[in-house]
């Protein structure tokens, strides 16, 4: 029989949760207590979008995230090469340019 290292951590993931959430907007807020993560899809012509995940952190663990994603993000560009950014994001993207399609 196994025996299981008092500090390790059984995570579970369900077949439902493990296909994700696509999001392409987050807004963040934060008060004294907490940070709220808003993840929002955003689709070209719905002048409307819907909130698909919220996520309420303390702001220890904000600061972990924030850590844990700067360290993910600089080893994906060290193996595929840097990511590139708008330089002026200013505003909400409301169209997603290109062709408009046809039915």
């Amino acid at each position: 029989m196994e025996e299981q290292n008092e500090n390790q951590l059984s995570i579970e993931l369900s077949e439902e949760v493990s296909e994700g959430i696509y999001s392409n907007l987050a807004i963040i807020t934060h008060s004294s207590s907490e940070f709220v993560l808003d993840f929002i899809r955003v689709m070209p012509g719905v002048p409307k979008a819907k909130v698909k995940s919220r996520i309420i952190l303390t702001p220890e663990h904000a600061k972990r995230l924030l850590s844990a994603l700067s360290d993910n993000v600089e080893k994906f560009e060290a193996a595929n090469g840097r990511i590139k950014t708008q330089q002026d994001p200013s505003g909400f993207p409301m169209n997603f340019g290109g062709t408009v399609g046809q039915a």
